[in-house]
């Protein structure tokens, strides 16, 4: 990989051109680490690359080894792991929700007690996901209780 960084009094804003043989794995995760700096995310749908604000996104889950972001009307597959993406929207309304799991708190409409001691959390989408007993803890501090 060559980096070059050049200084333009003339730029208002931060450029970042990657060119490359093929989009692969490492571009990806480049594209999520320069992304990371506006709060947005990127993920693949259908082999496209797709930059999307974290806000959008209801939560993120680790399933086979691989992460996927959930939007309301979309799944993207992330190139980062989950604890990169918790590390990635810290100070953001995501919790960990369990060892697999990262909920964006702004889309949780309801919580409700589940088989023990678990949580489940419905989101704005009317879907819901289940809190694991170890951080339903860290979930109800999210709101306060």
């Amino acid at each position: 990989m060559k980096l070059t960084v050049e200084e333009h009094a003339d730029v208002s804003d931060i450029e970042v051109d990657i060119r490359c043989v093929a989009v692969d794995r490492r571009v990806q995760a480049l594209v999520a680490a320069a992304s990371a700096l506006d709060r947005r995310l990127v993920g693949t749908l259908d082999g496209a690359t797709v930059i999307l604000d974290a806000s959008e996104v209801l939560y993120a889950e680790t399933v086979d080894g691989r992460t996927f972001l959930y939007g309301p009307d979309r799944v993207l597959e992330s190139p980062l792991r989950l604890y990169e993406l918790e590390e990635q929207l810290a100070g953001a309304e995501f919790v960990r929700a369990s060892k697999s799991l990262l909920v964006n708190f702004d889309h949780v409409r309801a919580l409700r007690p589940y088989l023990n001691a678990r949580l489940e959390l419905i989101l704005s989408n009317g879907e819901s996901v289940i809190a694991s007993r170890q951080y339903a803890p860290a979930v109800k501090a999210k709101i306060g209780l």
